[in-house]
């Protein structure tokens, strides 16, 4: 059995902000409301998108409704790879993961449809053996359940795998799924966050290493 590689999203492999950023503004432009800065949103992902939006409206004293969710979910939706990229030295580390024998999968909070539809745009669909969104199981990260049924999918297990991530959520639901997860220290989320992480990436360059020395 291959080892795999899974890998979060937002922040890990992709700088998403920019779109993310853009739909909220043009969410809260709708309501009247004002625009924010960069830091704001950067702070609100990682928890799937219903946290996002109830996050964003708090910050702007508005009202948290399933219609404000849909709308922004299905804006986003449309326009998510307008600005987002991947992280530099991203597509380099997979390829070189993936010719050394690695295979990939991917485990993110972010929708199913909105991942698929910005990993197609980025030409990664069909490079990785699963895609695990936040509401393709019961459960999402920190649950680890989240993490297992994406490695059910990819046909890989515990003990061959690795969870790379920006947020306290991937090293959670690695923890709990009985994986190493080791930290992106490129991404969005503070350095406190790689609290419980075996190691930190400081760039995608570093990546083939660290995997290497974690599973040999």
């Amino acid at each position: 059995m291959p080892r795999l590689a899974v890998f979060d999203l937002d922040g890990t492999l992709v700088d998403s902000a920019p779109d993310i950023h853009a739909a909220l503004d043009r969410l809260m432009a709708a309501q009247v409301r004002p625009p924010f800065a960069r830091a704001e949103v950067v702070g609100m992902i990682g928890d799937g998108v219903r946290a996002l939006v109830q996050r964003a409206c708090a910050a702007r004293d508005l009202a948290f409704s399933e219609a404000l969710l849909a709308g922004f979910t299905a804006d986003y939706t449309a326009r998510a790879a307008e600005e987002t990229v991947l992280f530099p030295g991203i597509a380099e580390a997979l390829e070189a993961l993936q010719a050394a024998g690695w295979a990939l999968a991917v485990c993110t909070n972010k929708p199913a449809a909105a991942t698929a539809a910005l990993l197609s745009a980025l030409g990664l669909d069909g490079r990785f053996a699963a895609v695990g969104g936040g509401d393709s199981f019961p459960v999402r990260k920190p649950d680890p359940g989240h993490l297992l049924g994406t490695l059910r999918a990819a046909g890989g297990e515990p003990g061959q795998a690795v969870m790379i991530g920006d947020h306290r959520n991937d090293v959670l639901a690695a923890r709990g799924a009985g994986l190493p997860c080791l930290f992106a220290g490129w991404g969005y989320g503070p350095p406190a966050m790689a609290e419980g992480a075996v190691a930190t990436a400081a760039t995608p360059a570093a990546l083939v290493p660290a995997l290497r020395d974690l599973l040999p």
